[in-house]
């Protein structure tokens, strides 16, 4: 995208061009950052089965991600279920490994109301979603509590039957 302004000559118009494809980078989510390495989401979970009726087995589980997102070691991941009637039925964590994959199988529980529900799988304690170009995971952090930054919470759809 070039923007010419008039009688402004040559500088201008690289300058509205350089200054275009910066904001077109920046509004893009994907640049990284100097020197490091592009942002890496968490992969996409899948879940199995996508209806179940309480007493049964559901299974949460994710690949290894294709990029590097470095969860390290004692990486976790929050799994939780709200049902149709916007009750917390489920909020647990379980391992993850660096890549971001994991596996997790809970029984969904005898008070869960029927229809709807919604299951998330988050990494824990982190900001994982990185839209800011930049990657975000905090070496050594300690006590500090870290925000989710603007994005989309990930949720899959469980119909719960009786």
């Amino acid at each position: 995208m070039v923007f010419c302004l008039k009688d402004s000559g040559r500088r201008s118009t690289i300058r509205a061009t350089v200054g275009a494809l910066v904001l077109a980078a920046s509004l893009s989510g994907c640049s990284s950052s100097t020197g490091g390495e592009p942002p890496c989401f968490p992969p996409a979970y899948s879940l199995t089965p996508t209806t179940a009726a309480p007493g049964q087995s559901v299974t949460v589980a994710a690949p290894d991600a294709g990029c590097n997102p470095r969860y390290g070691n004692n990486a976790r991941i929050q799994v939780s279920v709200t049902d149709a009637t916007g009750v917390e039925v489920v909020n647990t964590t379980s391992a993850m490994n660096d890549a971001g994959g994991f596996t997790y199988t809970f029984v969904v529980p005898a008070r869960t109301a029927a229809g709807d529900a919604a299951v998330t799988a988050v990494p824990y304690n982190i900001d994982w979603c990185d839209d800011t170009g930049r990657n975000n995971r905090v070496a050594g952090a300690g006590d500090v509590r870290l925000e989710r930054v603007s994005c989309v919470m990930p949720m899959k759809p469980l119909t719960v039957t009786r």
